[in-house]
């Protein structure tokens, strides 16, 4: 056999043994909202991915539509089957095609690190730097885990056990700001005014109101002064005129930024607000894509992109993301506060960016239901994440929730 020839059998071999054969997913009842995908090779390799929100919706779409698309493309290549798995449904917003298209992404790029021996940071071009600075999404074990909107009845306040940041934020900041800070932590993320959102719609906000919110970060800088960053978070739950004066009211207190303070597609208005306003804008982790990040980047209506992996459609699309802002001068910090899977993503990416400016995290999911379900979880240490050394993402699904009795499983088999 000639040499090109042997070349091409060898190119061959390699991509029939990358071809998927299976797909299953798993639904934890201890988290209803997240559901992990586990992608199958012909080589017995397995990548793992999950998606969060709408967990029925998103695992019956990866086994009808996505799984038969899997089955017949020639390869496991991320950009390939992100190509062919994008919806003409979901071009225009997010939603459960691109929830599902992403945890599938996520899984590919785990198996394309496996397969190679390699993490997926190195994959991504390689780190740019070894350790990345954390934050604490001040969450509790049970935030948003009833259903999929961001509402109070949904923040799992009541429930009792360790690591009720949220509680804590309402109740005791001070106090949460100096029990971060002794782990090293020197960020934390605080909704201290969507309750009053709830109230009027977010058209408007009271003098009352106003002042019940500033008196939570005021009572954080009063405890721990500026060594504590703190990030205001507003969900996209406010008008123009509210973001403003909510905005102009935190300004004194020197917060890191504003996130969401108008949903992110009023583009206009979040322009108006940047140029109005003197504190950083966050803005992202609901935006679709690079198609979604460019108007926000091109109006400069943003300071801080908060790309989630997931949401955006996977690893694939989000390092585009981060290479768009990075064209705009604007730094990236990845969303966390949905699936461990996809938080281990998140820091392959952010410390192969050069943009990179800090990995979110919640204390309350990475010691309670995140290592309940995977093992290999990214570890912070000293408020920093240093760099994953293991092929693919480096984490797998723990052995209790492999043999727990409360988990739905589902798997489709190429035929």
């Amino acid at each position: 056999m000639a040499v090109e020839e042997h070349e091409q059998a060898r190119v061959a071999s390699e991509a029939s043994e990358a071809r998927i054969v299976a797909v299953e997913t798993w639904r934890p009842a201890l988290q209803p909202n997240v559901v992990f995908v586990l992608v199958h090779a012909e080589d017995g390799t397995c990548g793992l991915g999950d998606a969060f929100y709408g967990a029925g919706a998103v695992e019956t779409h990866i086994h009808d539509h996505i799984a038969p698309l899997l089955f017949g493309a020639p390869d496991a290549i991320p950009e390939r089957v992100s190509q062919l798995c994008a919806p003409y449904a979901g071009y225009q917003g997010a939603g459960v095609e691109l929830r599902a298209n992403g945890a599938i992404d996520i899984a590919l790029w785990d198996l394309l690190g496996k397969r190679a021996g390699m993490p997926v940071v190195e994959l991504l071009g390689g780190p740019v730097r070894d350790e990345i600075e954390v934050y604490n999404t001040c969450a509790g074990p049970s935030y948003v885990s009833n259903s999929s909107r961001q509402e109070v009845s949904n923040w799992g306040l009541g429930a009792n056990g360790d690591y009720e940041d949220l509680h804590a934020f309402l109740t005791s900041p001070g106090a949460l700001a100096k029990d971060l800070l002794s782990e090293g932590i020197r960020g934390m993320k605080i909704w201290p005014f969507d309750t009053a959102a709830e109230r009027t719609g977010g058209r408007d906000i009271s003098a009352a109101d106003l002042e019940q919110g500033i008196a939570i970060v005021s009572a954080i800088r009063d405890a721990v002064g500026e060594e504590m960053d703190v990030m205001v978070e507003l969900h996209g739950l406010w008008s123009r005129r509210a973001a403003t004066k909510i905005c102009d009211a935190l300004t004194p207190y020197k917060p890191s930024w504003v996130e969401d303070p108008i949903r992110s597609d009023a583009v206009d208005a979040l322009a108006a607000l940047r140029a109005d306003v003197d504190v950083q804008l966050a803005c992202g982790e609901t935006c679709v894509g690079r198609r979604g990040f460019l108007p926000l980047l091109d109006r400069a209506a943003i300071d801080v992109a908060t790309v989630d992996v997931g949401w955006t459609g996977g690893l694939t699309e989000a390092r585009k993301v981060a290479s768009l802002a990075d064209a705009f001068g604007v730094v990236v910090a990845p969303h966390d506060c949905s699936g461990p899977v996809s938080f281990a993503a998140c820091v392959h990416l952010v410390l192969s960016q050069p943009n990179g400016l800090v990995q979110e995290t919640v204390r309350s999911f990475m010691r309670t239901w995140y290592t309940e379900c995977v093992v290999g979880l990214p570890e912070v240490i000293d408020g920093r994440i240093h760099r994953p050394t293991a092929p693919g993402l480096g984490v797998d699904l723990s052995e209790s929730l492999r043999t727990s009795p409360d988990v739905s499983r589902r798997r489709t088999s190429r035929s």
